[in-house]
């Protein structure tokens, strides 16, 4: 019996059932025409600095949908679904953008910053997105992408670590199979150094791409390509990043804290302002009480959930995003905390990189071949044995559900793999040809209005509206409070956020009116 079976053997049906997930997902306003939005945040939407689940993430015109915490797919995206409504119907004359690649952009200097209010929490989010500008560019930013957020009871650090080590070899399979942004509008690349081929008149492509928001044209930084964090354990994990955060980057000094007029360029001069600033397909994560910075919180209390963050926005989807592909998703991290999970080392951690630029950029290229072991390997061959292996894991999970939806998942993903003009990717392309004349920008204006006008019209009840309603009208005077309740003046408080003594202290040393950025 193999290692994976004995390790699903010990498993109780209980714990199974005991996954739980939560969905954050992105999505720009846009307006009608496709072009970026440059409205404030809607007022109906409440606080975007304390609501519950309608926010945004860098700028003032990218949404932040987010879930709670949910013990099934369906119940996870039926309440996706219900924030999607609301938000929708409160946006009047613009929509959601349904690509994960932005929309048409105004000129780069023009891209509003997320605004929060007056509070020292709220000046300090946008000191720090005013630090992503200047270190990497305000266009990176509107990206827009799903995370997914996956626990199960009884996981330590150890096991959480051994879980990531095994997703960051094998991302590549989610990125070759729901990766779904093989193109882009030319104007945002303007300037910039790229492989791209043109495929009509305001359109770049790779014939063969997945996914470009995670090739290298998406989230990519020289700056923290230096890092080449271990995921071995939570300790080196952790002193990676209290490295990259504590440690004066001569780039960043040259920016400045401030500029002339005493404006603030960034909330430090380190090689990441915060945690959220370092990217990465996946991120050990712990929930954070008041006033806690995330790195003291994993030191104190480990590892509680993962942050998957390499999915693309499904532009065929309302919410972006089938539960097919949340089932497969529970089947792969599953799988990846089960099976062995060696170390990594430099060169594997290198290898996963040329892997993931490969598969972004080429992906659904016949014959295209990845490094393993210092060996290359089909993209292909390498997806079979993994779908292969997934087999005992999603029978597992079935049979503690009482269904096959996850065995069903595994054969979706097989087909796709056996026809790759069936990818999200290629159906992007497909369509955008067929119908569009090739053009990436009326393509998904096309669907964001048809989704749009989906989410406005599907039954909405009135409990449900005013609900929602109540949610917005609540994070309003919340923000108001936290207003009233400043008590030091912005310099001190970012002095004392960024201050590497937060980083290790104990519990009872944090001081309780400094909030999380």
């Amino acid at each position: 019996m193999s290692r994976l079976q004995q390790a699903l053997n010990r498993l109780s049906a209980d714990r199974l059932r005991g996954v739980r997930r939560g969905v954050e997902k992105e999505s720009l306003r846009a307006t009608p025409e496709g072009s970026l939005a440059l409205t404030p945040h809607p007022a109906a939407l409440g606080s975007a600095l304390t609501h519950p689940h309608i926010t945004t993430d860098y700028s003032e015109s990218q949404l932040e949908l987010i879930t709670g915490v949910h013990a099934t797919p369906e119940t996870c995206l039926e309440e996706l679904l219900r924030i999607h409504q609301f938000t929708a119907r409160s946006l009047q004359d613009e929509m959601m953008w349904a690509s994960s690649m932005p929309c048409r952009l105004p000129p780069a200097e023009t891209i509003p910053i997320g605004r929060y209010g007056c509070s020292n929490v709220a000046r300090a989010k946008s000191v720090y997105r005013m630090g992503l500008a200047h270190r990497y560019g305000r266009r990176m930013q509107t990206i827009s992408g799903i995370h997914y957020n996956w626990s199960m009871p009884g996981v330590g650090s150890d096991e959480y670590f051994a879980l990531i080590r095994n997703f960051r070899r094998h991302a590549f399979l989610l990125l070759f199979l729901f990766g779904a942004s093989p193109a882009v509008a030319s104007s945002f690349v303007d300037g910039r150094p790229h492989e791209l081929q043109t495929l009509a008149e305001g359109t770049l492509y790779m014939p063969y791409g997945t996914s470009l928001r995670m090739g290298r044209l998406g989230y990519q930084s020289e700056a923290q390509a230096s890092l080449a964090v271990s995921y071995n354990g939570l300790d080196g994990y952790a002193a990676s990043l209290h490295e990259a955060l504590t440690r004066p980057y001569p780039p960043y000094e040259a920016v400045g804290l401030t500029n002339p007029g005493g404006e603030y360029n960034q909330l430090a001069t380190s090689l990441l302002q915060i945690e959220n600033e370092f990217y990465g397909t996946i991120r050990p994560k712990r929930v954070i009480r008041p006033g806690e910075r995330p790195l003291h919180a994993l030191r104190e209390r480990g590892v509680e959930y993962v942050e998957v963050r390499l999915l693309d926005l499904d532009p065929f989807v309302a919410v972006g995003l089938k539960a097919t592909t949340v089932r497969f998703l529970d089947v792969f991290l599953l799988h990846c905390l089960l099976a062995d999970s060696p170390p990594d080392t430099p060169a594997e951690i290198a290898q996963i990189g040329r892997n993931q630029h490969k598969t972004a950029a080429f992906g659904r290229q016949p014959g295209l071949r990845l490094e393993r072991g210092g060996q290359e390997v089909a993209l292909t061959d390498w997806a079979h044995e993994l779908l292969d292996a997934f087999a005992p894991v999603a029978a597992a999970l079935d049979a503690a559900h009482g269904a096959s939806d996850h065995a069903d998942a595994l054969r979706a993903a097989r087909t796709m793999l056996e026809d790759p003009s069936l990818l999200p990717s290629a159906r992007v392309l497909h369509v955008m040809r067929q119908d569009y004349g090739n053009s990436f920008l009326r393509f998904v204006r096309a669907q964001s209005q048809q989704i749009h006008a989906k989410l406005v019209s599907l039954p909405f009840s009135t409990s449900e509206q005013a609900r929602f309603a109540e949610l917005a009208r609540h994070s309003l005077q919340e923000q108001k409070d936290i207003e009233a309740s400043d008590k030091l003046d912005f310099e001190a408080y970012r002095q004392q956020y960024v201050s590497p003594q937060r980083l290790e202290l104990t519990r009872a040393a944090v001081e309780p009116a400094l909030a999380a950025v």
